[in-house]
């Protein structure tokens, strides 16, 4: 029987346990020394809420669906259709494949072709790494087309602590900048966090 999310590909450290999956070649879960770190779901459960998954060729939203690239405008398809945006790009319910696998890193690769709304082509590849100090996550984008293309990335991990809330903990990053949005969550502005709280 196939799993939802497809091949479990299972990496180890030491006591760090991570679990890769083929659909959307992103993180189900890792833990340290038995606690989990990741807020991951389940073999037999459909990636819920975007936990884990690649976000390319764009992160976040497009506003209807729609951007202009090099002078052309493009109409992605919309699978968000409660705000009527296209979110998170096109790989995260594709098939990935491994492309080279060790006891303590993979290295998922996927190709993504043309398509209507986004007429590139890359190819991806995500490499997860385990080591002393923790898991490492390296994306390459290599355009295999003719063209320029538009491209971003990011990941979607769900980080836990153990507690069924977080909203009382503080965390610290070394951001510059902070990004807002609106309520469909599209980005509206970006400012600097210098001599905020």
């Amino acid at each position: 029987m196939t799993e939802s999310s497809g091949e479990q590909i299972e990496i180890a450290y030491g006591d760090q346990r991570v679990v890769v999956v083929e659909v959307g070649g992103g993180l189900r879960t890792y833990s340290v020394a038995g606690r989990e770190v990741l807020d991951g779901y389940g073999a037999d459960e459909l990636c819920p809420s975007g936990r884990g998954q690649v976000l390319i060729p764009w992160p976040n939203r497009l506003e209807d669906g729609s951007y202009e690239f090099d002078g052309r405008r493009h109409q992605a398809p919309i699978d968000d259709p409660a705000e009527n945006d296209a979110i998170h790009g096109l790989v995260r319910w594709a098939s990935w494949r491994v492309g080279r696998q060790a006891p303590d890193s993979v290295a998922m690769e996927h190709l993504l072709h043309p398509r209507p709304g986004y007429p590139f082509s890359l190819a991806l590849r995500i490499e997860y790494v385990l080591s002393d100090a923790g898991l490492s996550v390296t994306t390459t984008a290599t355009n295999v087309g003719a063209d320029p293309c538009p491209y971003g990335c990011g990941s979607h991990p769900y980080l836990t602590l153990g507690t069924e809330r977080v909203d009382s903990i503080v965390l610290r990053a070394p951001g510059g900048t902070v990004l807002s949005s609106d309520e469909r969550g599209l980005p509206t502005g970006r400012s600097s966090v210098e001599g905020t709280r």
